[in-house]
């Protein structure tokens, strides 16, 4: 038994030396964009420790974001839940792609893990497990070094926030330039250019049709759908070439 738990032991201390390693330039961009989202959240009317708690149960920047930018618009709390839910439907992608590396895991670990999915840390942990060298401890390590620092850092802003001006350098700018950045380190190929053209496309001219910001995810929907079926299309012309 003591040999059992000396090997534990090791193993997480390993993951964990791993996993922050790993974690530390997630870190990095979510201390800026945590304090950034502190201090809107502050400047509509939330407390830190309101900020801190929202951070904890949400943890999803892009949906705090909005929810934030909705509170002060004014929405009630029923289109708050329904957009926040649709934006982060994702995450059923993303979990489902990392599900295959976690079959042998218990449910309390598991639960535990998908907790912490978030854009960045599923993109690095999915990385890492394509090339072999990763494990569940270390992917878990990961993804709770970097909650913590987008708790800690939403915080910091929410009480920095009244020292700072509304609208100062720039920081109402920055969950769009989240978005830019994920967006370009997704580009992996032509088809993902043509649905970004076609997603944008149609949301400028559905914004000018339809009020609100149902555009949105009415224009994604469609170019992702137009994506699969070119993807689809691709796909059979290659088969077709090889028979």
């Amino acid at each position: 038994m003591q040999i059992i738990s000396t090997g534990h032991r090791i193993k997480w201390w390993a993951a964990i030396k791993d996993g922050v390693v790993a974690a530390w330039p997630i870190c990095l961009g979510y201390l800026a964009i945590g304090l950034a989202f502190g201090v809107i959240a502050q400047k509509a009317g939330l407390h830190p420790l309101e900020i801190g708690l929202m951070s904890v149960m949400v943890y999803a920047g892009s949906s705090q974001f909005i929810a934030i930018s909705m509170l002060a618009g004014g929405s009630a709390i029923v289109p708050i839940i329904v957009t926040t839910f649709m934006v982060n439907l994702r995450h059923l992608l993303m979990s489902s792609s990392l599900s295959i590396y976690l079959k042998s895991v218990r449910s309390g670990w598991l639960a535990l893990y998908a907790y912490g999915v978030t854009d960045e840390s599923f993109a690095l942990n999915l990385a890492r497990f394509r090339n072999d060298d990763w494990d569940w401890r270390r992917a878990l390590v990961l993804n709770h070094t970097t909650n913590i620092a987008w708790i800690g850092s939403t915080i910091a802003g929410g009480f920095g926030g009244q020292f700072i001006p509304q609208g100062a350098f720039g920081i109402d700018y920055a969950l769009i330039a989240m978005f830019i950045c994920l967006f370009i380190f997704h580009l992996r190929g032509n088809i993902y250019i043509l649905v970004a053209i076609i997603a944008g496309g149609l949301a400028v001219g559905l914004s000018l049709l339809i009020p609100g910001n149902s555009y949105i995810i009415i224009s994604s929907t469609i170019a992702a759908t137009l994506g699969v079926l070119f993807r689809k299309f691709q796909l059979s012309r290659r088969v077709e070439g090889k028979d």
